[in-house]
């Protein structure tokens, strides 16, 4: 089953632990949109979100969009906890369920993801590189997970340039998605080991 390759649980739950020298311990926990609703609103309606797409949206109807997403067997939502507060959302999703699979030929090791910085928390140099490598460790913790991709829109060039500069990530075509277009951009298993960072 297609949805094996996401990590999941309940609402509020640990999935994961892990962390670095660097950025302290952190924590994967499932999204509760009820529990989570402040940070979570905060940070997705900031104007520097605006290519989340949900800059709109008033706490309720956010409540409501991530109350569907936790029904979706192919698509999970978490919340990133460094050193015990919020930090970033997480959502993780299986391409063969999503309108992507119509413009790119999907793998079936691939595991899509969406990635929003909420707050940093103390200061630490390269703090985004090594989030999302340990966001990467998350998503290929799943042994049958051989390809992480993202699909920032084409307009959104500090995210295209984070992850092609900073998070290895290959670029790939422009797609066409429903709200947008997206630069395509991939992350093989066997690249992110080569390239992790060492402390």
């Amino acid at each position: 089953m297609t949805a094996d390759r996401l990590v999941s649980g309940t609402a509020g739950t640990v999935v994961y632990a892990t962390g670095s020298p660097v950025i302290g311990s952190v924590e994967f926990v499932v999204l509760d949109p009820i529990a989570d609703l402040d940070p979570l609103h905060e940070w997705v309606t900031r104007p520097e979100s605006r290519f989340w797409g949900l800059t709109g949206l008033s706490r309720d109807e956010l409540r409501d969009l991530y109350l569907f997403v936790d029904g979706l067997p192919g698509h999970h939502a978490f919340i990133v906890r460094r050193e015990g507060s919020p930090s970033a959302l997480l959502q993780t999703y299986v391409p063969e369920d999503d309108p992507l699979s119509e413009v790119y030929d999907t793998l079936p090791g691939d595991v899509g993801l969406h990635f929003l910085i909420g707050d940093r928390g103390r200061p630490v140099p390269r703090f985004s590189t090594h989030l999302i490598d340990l966001v990467a460790e998350f998503a290929f913790s799943r042994h049958d997970v051989d390809r992480l991709l993202v699909e920032p829109d084409v307009r959104n060039e500090r995210a295209v340039a984070f992850f092609e500069r900073k998070a290895g990530f290959v670029l790939g075509p422009h797609v066409p998605l429903p709200d947008k277009i997206g630069q395509l951009a991939f992350l093989t298993r066997e690249r992110w080991e080569q390239r992790r960072p060492r402390a």
